[in-house]
């Protein structure tokens, strides 16, 4: 079974930097796009950033010169450096894994359980 992990949240004062991290564990032979999403108390969950397997990257409007998404293919994680953070930053920070392929099955979409990022001002 497909799994994603998710570590390095935690708490930070304003203007400074948090790396997060995700680890796809399984028999996977290839994930196509990984990505974060963040859900803030009261709002709907919304896209942060994405990295195609090719290497293409999209970015929410408002985090765009601030994170920057990476991945390694090679050890299934994800990454997103998040410099500059804001106090409207603070959220639950979801993995996804969209179109994974693995021995036993495809899947179409795998979410991993969050890791909270609180922003204090």
């Amino acid at each position: 079974q497909v799994q994603l992990v998710e570590s390095g949240g935690g708490l930070v004062q304003a203007g400074e930097s948090l790396r997060l991290s995700c680890l796809a564990s399984g028999r996977i032979i290839g994930i196509n796009v990984m990505g974060w999403y963040r859900q803030a108390p009261g709002k709907q969950r919304e896209l942060v950033a994405t990295m195609s397997l090719g290497g293409n990257t999209n970015y929410a409007d408002s985090v765009k010169g601030r994170f920057t998404i990476s991945r390694d293919n090679a050890k299934k994680t994800v990454y997103l450096q998040m410099n500059s953070l804001r106090p409207e930053d603070t959220a639950v920070y979801y993995c996804n894994a969209d179109r994974v392929v693995a021995m036993a099955r495809n899947y179409l979409e795998v979410w991993g359980q969050g890791t909270l990022v609180t922003v204090s001002s």
